[in-house]
Parts: C-alpha cells; structure tokens; sequence
C-alpha cells in the first residue's frame, strides 16, 4: 500500500541525507505533485544543513589554524559606539568539541537566537568572561584605553580560569586591530571571536534593559544607548542620565558659542 501524502512529507521533513537519497530514489516514479513538492523542500533543507555544517568547520578550522593547536581566547567588543552604557568585552575560550551549533557574528542572529546561543556557550566553554569599562572611565580615560583595558581584564581573567585547570593560554585572537596582541578580524570567520561576540551582546542588552528601568525616558531597552533619533530628543529635553557617556553627548547638551 502506498504511503500517503503526509507520511511522506513527515518522513522527508526529519530525514538525513541518506535517509534523504533512499526516499527519492523510492519516490522517483511517483508522480504526485505533493509528493515532488516534498521532495524539493527536503533537498533545500538538506543543502542549507551541508552549507551550514561547512561554515561552521570552517569557523573551527580557522581558529584552529590560528592557534597552532593549543588553547586559543577569542575577544570581542561590544558598545563601542552607543552615547549611553558601558563598554563589554566578551572572552571565550571554546574545545573543538562540543561545538557550538549556529555561532555566528552576534550582528547576523535575532536577538532569540543570541541568547540560545549564549546559554550554549556558557555550558561548554572551557572558560568565558565578560569586562565592562562604565561610562564615567571612557569619559575620563577615552575609547583607546577603555578596549585595551577592558582587553586586558578579560585575558587576565581567563588566564586564571585556565591556570585553576592546569593548563594555560597559548594564543589571543581578537576582532580588531588596535590592541597590539595577536590579531585577527573574525567576529564571522573564527568560533572564539564570534561566542565572544554573542555572549557580550547578549549581557549588555540585558544590562541596557535594566537601566531602561531605572531611566525609562531614553529608549534604552530598544536603542541599547545608541544614538537614535529619539533618544537624541530625550537627552535635550530631560539631560543626561548617569549611565551617559557625557564626552559623546556634547552636540546636544553644550550651550551654543555663538
């Protein structure tokens, strides 16, 4: 007896690839328009797995290539930009295995998926760190020094995780290029960078939430600290709140000179 129309859709919508070819070659004298429709959405699905697969062993690989085999911290910024909030700087360091599937520059995933992500990375990294510069000392100190400062703390902290575990740090990979450590643009090209990336993201919007909450005229729990047109308005009609970087806000709270 033949399968129906659904059985066969439920069976291609969970199949493997060879689960996938055994199916189609069963199926390639059926001539039930569902049934070839089922058939082309299976094989989809089956290409983006093989493309995402081979994107993520080549965000491995790389980060492997750049460690030269030993243990490896990614590092990247977040809130480098915003007029309002700290500065974070995630630090990940990941094992080859269990990967962490879909890890992805945190600019290219939903905010839902971030944080999916971000809880698998706080599960199998080997250590991770989050630093925050807070608004006052990028004020007092400028952008340059609060990133290699913020860089700094979080090698540090790793390295104690590392050396609690026996083992020590052998390669700093970080997105950028003005720190002066070992460098790589790799947010979206290197697996370290990248959760580092999700998991500063992920705590900094929480943070910029909770502020929202204690400051709610500005915005924050959806502009993040940034400049939008909006907050721009509420920092000229209500001033600027403790948690504003007071040197990026100048344009619009300064008197006018002439």
């Amino acid at each position: 007896m033949a399968q129906t129309l659904a059985e066969i859709r439920e069976a291609l919508k969970v199949a493997n690839r060879v689960e996938y070819e055994a199916l189609a070659r069963a199926l390639a004298a059926d001539e039930r328009k569902g049934v070839k429709a089922a058939l082309k959405s299976a094989a989809r699905r089956l290409a983006a797995e093989d493309a995402e697969a081979a994107r993520l062993n080549g965000m491995y690989s790389f980060q492997a290539q750049l460690a030269g085999g030993g243990i490896a911290v990614g590092l990247d910024e977040v809130g480098r930009g915003p007029i309002a909030g700290p500065l974070a700087i995630g630090a990940v360091v990941l094992p080859d295995d269990p990967r962490v599937e879909g890890v992805n520059d945190s600019k290219q995933l939903s905010a839902e998926r971030r944080e999916e992500i971000a809880v698998v990375v706080r599960e199998v990294a080997i250590a991770w760190d989050i630093e925050y510069i807070q608004p006052q000392e990028i004020d007092e100190h400028g952008m340059t020094w609060a990133l290699r400062t913020a860089n700094l703390r979080a090698i540090a902290a790793i390295e104690e995780q590392l050396s609690a575990k026996g083992t020590s740090l052998d390669a700093v990979l970080l997105d950028g290029n003005a720190q002066h450590l070992d460098i790589v643009k790799g947010d979206g090209k290197c697996a370290s960078i990248a959760a580092a990336s999700i998991i500063a993201k992920v705590d900094r919007d929480a943070l910029m939430c909770r502020y929202a909450e204690q400051f709610p005229h500005y915005g924050f729990e959806s502009n993040k600290g940034y400049a939008s047109a909006e907050h721009i308005e509420a920092i000229k009609q209500y001033g600027l709140s403790p948690v504003h970087r007071a040197s990026f806000c100048r344009a619009w709270t300064q008197e006018a000179l002439f």
